[in-house]
């Protein structure tokens, strides 16, 4: 049990899950206090990457031979640039027609 909880370096999985608790709780904290739109695009991401730092460490304690973790963290990643990228068009349009990204403009446009 012991060779499951230090890798070769020496970093126990507690310390990456700790990283990966303090992003994730950033990023919630972020995506629901903030009015900015793009300070929640970043605070999603926070999110995505906190689970992306997860899937790398457990991959590499619990099966290190295999890379089906790595896999789940790119295609993870991939998927977040894909939502980034229609995030920012969406938040440029609205700086265009209002001048700030406020979530309240979000409610403007409805019509």
């Amino acid at each position: 049990m012991g060779e499951l909880l230090i890798n070769n370096t020496g970093v126990p999985v507690l310390a990456y899950q700790l990283v990966s608790l303090i992003m994730f709780f950033a990023g919630i904290y972020g995506f629901f206090t903030r009015r900015n739109l793009m300070m929640i695009l970043i605070s999603v991401e926070l999110i995505l990457n906190a689970a992306d730092i997860n899937f790398a460490v457990f991959n590499r304690y619990l099966y290190p031979g295999e890379m089906e973790g790595m896999f789940f963290a790119l295609f993870t990643i991939a998927i977040a640039a894909c939502e980034t990228a229609v995030a920012i068009a969406i938040i440029i349009n609205v700086y265009r027609n209002f001048g700030n990204a406020e979530v309240d403009n979000l409610k403007k446009m409805k019509g």
